[in-house]
């Protein structure tokens, strides 16, 4: 019994370090941790498959709760097909849901992407818009979503937050934040302007092939001297 309880009592304390917020990075340390990754990928870019607004806004719907690789196996044949809000919609919510069964929720996204398209086409002329508002009043379109096609399509400096910058951001003191949403108006707040158009793109490949949930690459990450998170691996 003493050792269930000893085990139980290990396992509060190591819960308790893990909720306890890391040391924030102060002004000098996010610009110089932004300055390196800005060095080492100049121009970083999204890795969903895309050739237009449209095409970029649909592949971010597929993508909630999917991976990017495996939304990519799945658009080509979709895009080759249907391309525009019109050719999806003529295109049709069944022959959508077949070409993306690979993708998990592809019912309710195959709904969605026809949703969409019928808006675009009735309250926007068939355009894909470029504001928060608008974009977040389409079908399976929330604010991550519309971020991203903020920031690639129309070159806005905005951040979205998902579990990689979520962990990142966390992890190692940049901003830290019990939601995401928490997370997106510290790091807007925190990063300097001249990086934001490309933080996004940097902290979400820094979290998904570096700063990674299970074991981290701490000793090939180039900020790792920067970062405050107390189990780092170096």
């Amino acid at each position: 019994m003493g050792g269930k309880k000893n085990t139980r009592r290990a396992r509060v304390v190591s819960a308790k370090r893990a909720e306890k917020p890391v040391k924030p990075w102060t002004g000098a340390e996010i610009e110089e941790a932004f300055r390196r990754f800005e060095k080492a990928n100049p121009h970083p870019e999204g890795e969903l498959h895309h050739k237009d607004a449209f095409t970029l806004l649909v592949a971010v719907v597929l993508s909630a709760q999917a991976t990017d690789a495996g939304v990519n196996k799945a658009t080509p044949a979709l895009f080759k097909a249907a391309d525009t809000p019109q050719k999806m919609l003529k295109l049709g919510e069944a022959k959508v849901r077949d070409l993306i069964k690979t993708i998990g929720l592809y019912r309710m996204k195959a709904k969605n992407v026809i949703a969409l398209s019928k808006k675009l086409i009735a309250d926007f002329g068939g355009k894909v818009p470029g504001t928060h508002e608008a974009l977040e009043s389409l079908p399976g379109v929330g604010r991550k979503t519309a971020n991203v096609v903020l920031n690639i399509a129309f070159g806005k400096p905005t951040i979205a937050v998902d579990t990689h910058i979520f962990r990142v951001s966390n992890r190692t003191g940049l901003a830290a934040g019990k939601d995401v949403h928490e997370v997106e108006m510290g790091l807007l707040a925190r990063v300097p302007d001249r990086f934001k158009l490309h933080a996004h793109h940097w902290l979400i490949l820094h979290g998904r092939y570096v700063c990674k949930a299970r074991l981290p690459d701490c000793p090939g990450c180039l900020i790792s001297d920067l970062c405050n998170w107390p189990e780092k691996r170096v």
